[in-house]
């Protein structure tokens, strides 16, 4: 087996924890949505239904406080993706989306740390429906009609680049695996996780253009009324199965990632010579 690269600097280390936090999140996501497949739980839920879940366990505030410093770690690290460019995407039209998404994914794991801190401290979850209440106050803004349109279609093209990367077989490129290890287990379970996220990203980024459309914040939905809208499918137990099955292979590709990531992270004073170039070259 490949060796594991290089040293281990402090953003190398919060990246492979916030890796792991992520993983595990969407394999209790994926794994509560399979037992409601089954019959055999309740409804299939989101993240925060998962940080929930997780609470009612063994040291529960403990373990949601672990995952909501995990949680931090990935933000911090998508952060770092996008202003220092450290997977080395580029100033390309496709480099540029992908470290775009890689900032607006910072902002959603930061506010979903926020939640699961505030879980963990016995302060219940924070915040409201954060999906409604962004896409309502986006409606009431001018143009933000054509927004909400815009962030759905840009949800329906990540979806299109999950189930791409999936179809390609790409997915253990920065694995510092050998070529065995991919072909046998890491690249299946990582095929079968992107596909199914890709398949989530659809659906949702649907929903945010049926909003946009009806000009109604309630037509915005997240993955738990995905999950509810494969359910009610002709064989939608089977459907949801699958899709469950594949974000817990989403997440337990997460907790290979977090041991077998290639990571050029660079020096904490290096970002912070990126973010200073960055903010000035926005004043």
């Amino acid at each position: 087996m490949t060796p594991l690269p290089g040293g281990r600097n402090t953003i190398e280390r919060i990246a492979r924890l916030g890796y792991g936090a992520r993983g595990a999140v969407y394999v209790v996501v994926g794994a509560l949505a399979l037992l409601a497949a089954v019959g055999q739980g309740g409804r299939a839920g989101d993240s925060k239904d998962a940080l929930r879940a997780v609470l009612a366990g063994p040291f529960g505030a403990v373990v949601v406080g672990l995952i909501a410093l995990g949680l931090l770690g990935f933000a911090i690290w998508r952060l770092v993706e996008a202003v220092t460019d450290a997977d080395r995407r580029g100033t390309s039209a496709k480099g540029l989306a992908v470290r775009g998404a890689h900032l607006i994914s910072a902002g959603l794991y930061l506010a979903l740390a926020a939640s699961a801190a505030s879980l963990s401290l016995g302060l219940g979850m924070s915040g409201g429906d954060g999906m409604h209440d962004w896409t309502a106050w986006l409606l009431a803004k001018p143009f933000g009609r054509w927004l909400v349109a815009l962030g759905g279609l840009a949800v329906v093209g990540g979806g299109f680049g999950f189930l791409g990367k999936a179809w390609r077989g790409d997915v253990t490129d920065r694995l510092a695996l050998d070529a065995r290890a991919r072909e046998r287990w890491a690249g299946p379970i990582g095929r079968f996780g992107y596909a199914a996220r890709g398949l989530a990203f659809l659906i949702i980024g649907g929903f945010l253009v049926a909003a946009a459309w009806h000009q109604r914040s309630s037509d915005a939905k997240g993955l738990a009324e995905a999950f509810a809208l494969l359910r009610a499918q002709p064989y939608g137990w089977v459907l949801l199965g699958l899709v469950a099955a594949g974000h817990a292979a989403f997440g337990a590709f997460g907790v290979i990632q977090a041991r077998y990531r290639h990571i050029d992270a660079p020096d904490i004073d290096r970002v912070d010579d990126a973010a200073g170039a960055a903010v000035r070259a926005l004043t």
